[in-house]
């Protein structure tokens, strides 16, 4: 039996915002920034988490705070029909912090954090690799502008 997926009400949608801004916000900041009851905002966020809406929460830092990492944006081209395997295979380089599909004339975008530019070379060579990736462009992100 398959089960209804959850669809998030405009409630929801504002929590899942406050906490974008704020991860820490304690259940009291939410309800009085939000005007439901304290109880309104725990009983919503457990069902986010149990429904698989919010897969957890996790910290957020400015993009240049490390000055050592190296970033860039990869845009895939894939040959036919195997874009569901490519995907796969991306999904298991942990460099790659996230992945999209897209239109045009490419197929995926890639965001890529390396420790090093040896590191970086290696996940270029990995993915090009990949059966099924027949193309592929990459741009190094310099400096954080917004």
């Amino acid at each position: 039996m398959e089960v209804a997926k959850y669809i998030p009400d405009e409630l929801d949608r504002r929590i899942i915002a406050h906490l974008r801004a704020d991860g820490r916000a304690s259940m009291s900041k939410l309800s009085e920034a939000l005007g439901v009851a304290r109880g309104t905002v725990q009983n919503r966020l457990d069902r986010l988490i149990e429904t698989g809406t919010m897969l957890g929460f996790t910290i957020r830092v400015r993009e240049d705070y490390d000055d050592r990492t190296v970033r860039a944006v990869m845009t895939i081209e894939v040959v036919g029909r195997s874009t569901t395997q490519v995907i796969r295979k991306l999904r298991g380089l942990s460099e790659i912090s996230s992945l999209h599909t897209t239109n045009g004339g490419w197929d995926l975008v890639a965001y890529i954090r390396a420790d090093s530019l040896s590191d970086f070379d290696r996940v270029l060579r990995e993915i090009r690799a990949i059966d099924g990736v027949s193309n592929s462009e990459t741009s190094l992100l310099l400096s954080s502008i917004l």
